[in-house]
């Protein structure tokens, strides 16, 4: 017990413990708020060398997959990023593009209704170059695209033979414990013997868009990854891509690429 002071002096102050934030979940977001044309402006429209490495790795992936083979898949929280939508369509008869946000889903059917915009294109030749099973024109790989209302936590298990995450579970949730259930639940919506491909930013904090609020987000790193997926995948692979100085400045050390199958006969 601390002494009291002597009389004429003032009372100690003790330091007081530093405040713990409290975690900002994904259900907390207002995703329908998402800065659509902001964030195409900062990130898609120019091909940066951190998307050729996701469509680099992707492709390696893809190349090994029989075309058409895969009835269903299924790219979880797409945003307005056509990148893994492209790079899946030789491979894939089908492609749910699982938006939660009004403002991205409302991008992604103008994309496949009028045609893509013309920033896409570069992002489309690299896709083809790396995978010529690929048709030739982008809008006829888009037509294999159906966007479909819903959030990551929601996805059912066992409905698709592949799954796609592209920047997702670290970007919308402060809190570990949900990054580890969004990505279990992205790994359980693939069939035994499916497919997993991620990408995600590597020690990123919460996060702005331009000008516009904090969007909540989760550094993580290999070992985190490692520990959510090693129990609920086979043939577990993570690759670290260097930071890109072409971006803005996210706080992010890098980027992580992901593949793994979910264990059991092929899908």
């Amino acid at each position: 017990m601390t002494a009291p002071p002597a009389p004429g002096e003032p009372p100690v102050r003790r330091p007081r413990a530093p405040r713990e934030h409290a975690p900002r979940f994904n259900a907390d977001a207002d995703w329908d708020a998402w800065p659509v044309d902001a964030y195409l402006r900062e990130n898609y429209r120019e091909l940066h060398p951190c998307d050729a490495a996701v469509i680099r790795h992707h492709a390696a992936v893809y190349r090994g997959i029989a075309p058409g083979s895969v009835a269903s898949a299924v790219e979880c929280g797409t945003g307005p990023n056509l990148y893994p939508l492209m790079a899946a369509a030789a491979a894939c008869r089908r492609i749910d593009a699982l938006e939660p946000g009004a403002g991205n889903r409302a991008y992604l059917r103008r994309q496949l209704a009028h045609g893509p915009d013309p920033a896409w294109q570069p992002f489309y030749d690299l896709c083809r170059s790396l995978d010529p099973a690929l048709p030739p024109a982008l809008a006829t790989a888009l037509s294999r695209v159906r966007v479909v209302p819903g959030a990551l936590g929601g996805l059912p298990e066992r409905r698709y033979g592949l799954a796609s995450m592209t920047f997702v579970a670290e970007s919308v949730t402060t809190s570990a414990a949900e990054f580890a259930e969004l990505c279990r639940a992205f790994a359980r919506a693939v069939r035994p013997g499916g497919r997993l491909l991620a990408a995600f930013m590597a020690g990123m904090p919460s996060y702005r868009i331009a000008d516009g609020p904090l969007w909540p987000a989760l550094p993580v790193g290999e070992d985190a990854l490692r520990a959510v997926f090693a129990p609920l995948t086979a043939s577990l692979r993570i690759t670290r891509v260097a930071k890109d100085p072409t971006l803005p400045e996210y706080g992010d050390t890098g980027m992580l690429l992901l593949s793994a199958t979910r264990p059991g006969p092929g899908a």
